[in-house]
């Protein structure tokens, strides 16, 4: 990781900058659509891992989890899985707890909630089902390892930021200093505007819209 995603990353932490903030930052672009937490109250911020599995088998994410690195969010995507559940507890457990990845989020659906649930585990998902992949070690074809390729380009090394909003990613061009910048701004502007609200008890058109706060500043 460079110095910059090492800035980035640290700030996103320390401060927990919500996803709403971020995907402000991103021109409100970036969620993954419909991919929501199994357990509230968590957040996680960090490089992503692309991992896949296609045609109804998980046997290769069974294969890539083996590399997973500490503090990497693991980014599970299904290809032609026809909706079923990609991994369950078994592979949480063992990316979560032994890779000592900082969360999953998945494509696709997740099993094996009330374990995830119980546990607590980092997990962001577009859903749970009880019917899962099969552990088949299917040939990969053409268009599997193309769509495969080209969606590890733009994944692997973006940043996720995940919260109970959702999660949103940040393409590895925006990882730099301009980045960082909105990003400090942002978390300015939110304080000018909650002080505004709770303590000078302006109204929201005032604050947001007629940005009175500048006025009063010059």
């Amino acid at each position: 990781m460079t110095e910059i995603e090492e800035k980035i990353k640290l700030y996103l932490i320390r401060n927990r900058i919500s996803t709403t903030e971020v995907a402000d930052c991103l021109g409100k672009t970036g969620v993954l659509d419909g991919v929501m937490p199994i357990n509230s109250g968590l957040y996680c911020a960090g490089k992503i891992r692309y991992i896949y599995g296609y045609d109804e088998s998980n046997w290769s994410i069974h294969e890539q989890v083996r590399d997973v690195k500490p503090e990497e969010i693991v980014l599970l995507d299904g290809i032609n899985v026809r909706n079923r559940a990609l991994v369950g507890e078994l592979v949480t457990k063992f990316v979560i707890y032994y890779q000592r990845a900082a969360a999953i989020v998945s494509l696709e659906k997740m099993r094996d909630a009330n374990d995830l649930i119980k546990c607590r585990y980092p997990v962001w998902c577009t859903g749970v089902t009880p019917v899962g992949c099969f552990n088949n070690n299917i040939p990969e074809s053409k268009e599997v390892h193309q769509i495969a390729a080209e969606r590890r380009a733009f994944y692997d090394g973006a940043f996720a930021v995940c919260d109970d909003t959702g999660v949103v990613i940040i393409p590895k061009e925006q990882l730099n200093e301009s980045f960082l910048l909105k990003l400090e701004q942002i978390e300015q502007q939110e304080d000018i505007w909650f002080n505004c609200i709770d303590f000078k008890k302006w109204d929201t058109y005032d604050t947001v819209c007629l940005k009175r706060y500048l006025k009063e500043n010059k």
